[in-house]
């Protein structure tokens, strides 16, 4: 008897040596007994159209993406979802037999981390997006449909947080969420939530934000993990606010991606506990 093929899946992103997507998804696969290869592939800043073609011709089944490939995955597409057309970024796709199909995951492992490992419902509150890019595109949709009472997006680049608003305003009118884009050197005060979107972590920058915009118990997320997340923790934590890394959204984002491609859905809860003493063991 022929033994069932092993479908093949990577991480494309630049940098991608930090990447733990290998490690959730064998641990996804094996917990779900499914056959799959996961590998992560450095790809060049101006090569990701190539490194694509390039995997689809080996083969390959789907990939995620990340930074900064999001956009340029979501024009890739031939077909989208429509949290991938909102955010106009995409971080996985799916091979198909007339090219990728393409999702963005990352507002829903978000909001699940959020809500649901974090205990922290998100109705009713006001929360801070910091950043206007891929990340916080993907984001933001999801957060809206979470019917907090008001986000404010606050950005370097005004005029880019206002395009983002722009976009998601119709989806905020109807969840009934005060939507708006401010400087992000006036962003506001005392917010519930604060999320940080903003490129700052990878880059090793400073906090993008003033302490203002923290009250006790504030919820302070940082996209990033482990020491690249580090000092904005640190920075919440010092203010009496609670700080939240990366890691739990990577997990429920990725969880939601293997169900796209495989049609079973994983345990999220063991490969977080694991993922993070792996991480804690280095």
């Amino acid at each position: 008897m022929t033994p069932p093929s092993i479908d093949h899946y990577l991480v494309l992103g630049n940098p991608v040596a930090h990447s733990q997507s290998p490690f959730i998804h064998a641990e996804f696969a094996r917990q779900t007994g499914q056959r799959l290869v996961y590998d992560r592939e450095l790809c060049p800043l101006d090569g990701f159209d190539a490194a694509l073609a390039a995997f689809a011709a080996r083969g390959g089944s789907g990939c995620n993406v990340t930074v900064p490939f999001k956009v340029p995955a979501c024009r890739l597409a031939v077909r989208r979802t429509a949290r991938a057309e909102l955010a106009q970024a995409a971080n996985v796709l799916k091979r198909e037999a007339d090219g990728w199909s393409g999702d963005n995951t990352d507002g829903i492992g978000l909001m699940h981390d959020i809500e649901h490992n974090a205990g922290r419902p998100l109705a009713g509150t006001r929360v801070l997006l910091v950043g206007a890019g891929g990340a916080a595109a993907g984001v933001l949709g999801p957060l809206l449909e979470a019917r907090p009472a008001e986000v404010v997006v606050a950005n370097r680049t005004a005029a880019n947080a206002q395009t983002l608003v722009d976009r998601h305003q119709p989806l905020a009118g109807s969840n009934g969420v005060r939507l708006s884009a401010r400087p992000l050197s006036e962003p506001g005060e005392r917010f519930d939530v604060v999320i940080n979107a903003s490129s700052t972590s990878l880059a090793g920058a400073a906090i993008p934000v003033g302490a203002e915009v923290l009250r006790p118990g504030t919820l302070a997320v940082d996209l990033m993990y482990g020491p690249a997340a580090a000092p904005f923790l640190a920075w919440a934590r010092a203010h009496g606010a609670e700080p939240r890394d990366g890691l739990g959204m990577l997990v429920e984002q990725a969880a939601a991606a293997f169900v796209w491609w495989r049609g079973v859905e994983p345990q999220t809860a063991p490969v977080l506990a694991a993922l993070r003493h792996r991480l804690e063991s280095w």
